[in-house]
């Protein structure tokens, strides 16, 4: 957790509320493998990492609750009885959301404020919405003492994501933000909800990310049409999600949709194995296998989901050239966002020296890179 952002917001706080707020962390994630797994009650790998979310919070005698991002140096006030939706900021309708599930499930909360800033990198796809979410619901939690588990934080933080942003996301990302755990990755079954966690010794290799800085329109929409599309088939095949199908089962229908379609969910009945593989490769410490594992993942997302583009494939392309990479792929919804590479410690320099050389020179844009770290999830900054 970087401590001076952590100063940055109670400064912030204090200025512009003339108190001392309560100061949470809630972390960012990134994804090892099971991508698009989430929403068809499949396995996911997510880790929290050392980059997310600090928000400031306290109680507030006005008539009004207050939030104020700090990052953007905006604000917007609310009233608890007249809740709605925002067409202001696009930040908002994660704070308006969690506020409004609360109310949802008879919780009483009082007039708060909130400011709150980052270091998630933007459009990195490593959900810093699901971390602003979290922040806010832990934070409510504490300061109105509501009682709630951090099972329940996490669904009001997905609902909030669905009924007042219009993304109809799996569990993974607030999952992930809200039970990370130091040095670990976690193994999560999206349909019952529970994970098990695995140390990851990385050995002689790191994680970097490389952000593609792009960030295609495509991605709501498309996100929307490939659920569509899971559930359709899932409907065909009466089984509850696509995690009950094997590809033998999806065999039996390969005539009644198109071959697009076909693929798509074909890609999510692999990727759904490879998540376990992968579980069963950190287990013995085979990152080799692993680094299998997730350019497989790649492929899957490019040529059977359809949610890369370009610039993600150049980069894994790329990554693919270097003997010193094991693995790499697309992270998150797709069409822009991060990569993930799997590389040897010693070679990394040279490799993002490289890397940024090339894809300048390709895409006449530069490429952001970042080394991460698995981290603890929300939690209170003492």
């Amino acid at each position: 957790m970087n401590t001076t952002l952590a100063n940055k917001i109670r400064t912030s706080f204090k200025e512009r509320f003339k108190s001392d707020p309560l100061l949470i962390f809630s972390p960012g994630r990134i994804n090892i493998i099971g991508e698009h797994t989430d929403y068809n009650d499949g396995f996911v790998f997510p880790a929290a990492v050392n980059k997310g979310i600090v928000a400031g919070i306290q109680k507030s005698e006005a008539s009004e609750s207050k939030v104020y991002a700090v990052d953007k140096n905006e604000e917007i006030s609310f009233s608890l009885y007249t809740l709605k939706p925002s067409t202001e900021g696009s930040w908002a309708n994660y704070v308006l959301g969690v506020v409004s599930e609360l109310q949802n499930r008879s919780k009483t909360i009082g007039n708060f404020n909130i400011a709150f800033g980052g270091d998630i990198p933007g459009g990195a796809g490593m959900s810093s919405s699901a971390a602003l979410e979290n922040s806010v619901v832990f934070g409510l939690n504490e300061l109105f003492n509501l009682g709630l588990s951090k099972e329940e934080m996490i669904l009001i933080s997905q609902k909030a994501e669905h009924n007042y942003v219009g993304v109809k996301c799996g569990i993974m990302d607030q999952y992930a933000s809200m039970f990370g755990i130091e040095n670990h990755a976690l193994l999560l079954d999206c349909r019952t909800v529970k994970s098990k966690p695995y140390k990851i010794d990385f050995k002689d290799q790191e994680l970097i990310l490389i952000n593609t800085n792009i960030k295609h329109s495509l991605s709501d929409s498309a996100y929307n049409d490939r659920r569509s599309v899971c559930e359709s088939i899932s409907e065909l095949l009466k089984v509850k999600a696509l995690r009950d199908a094997t590809e033998f089962d999806l065999e039996t229908i390969k005539d009644q949709v198109s071959p697009e379609n076909y693929q798509k969910a074909l890609y999510v009945i692999q990727e759904n194995e490879r998540a376990v593989k992968a579980s069963k490769a950190m287990e013995v410490g085979d990152l080799e296998t692993l680094g299998k594992l997730i350019y497989a993942s790649h492929e899957g997302l490019q040529n059977q989901y359809k949610v890369s583009c370009d610039e993600l494939d150049f980069l894994v392309a790329q990554a693919k050239l270097n003997g010193y990479v094991l693995g790499a792929r697309m992270m998150g919804g797709g069409f822009g966002g991060c990569t993930i590479n799997l590389i040897a410690k010693n070679e990394s320099e040279n490799f993002k020296t490289h890397i940024s050389k090339v894809y300048n020179e390709k895409f006449g844009k530069e490429c952001s890179i970042y080394s991460v770290k698995l981290s603890e999830g929300t939690h209170l900054i003492k």
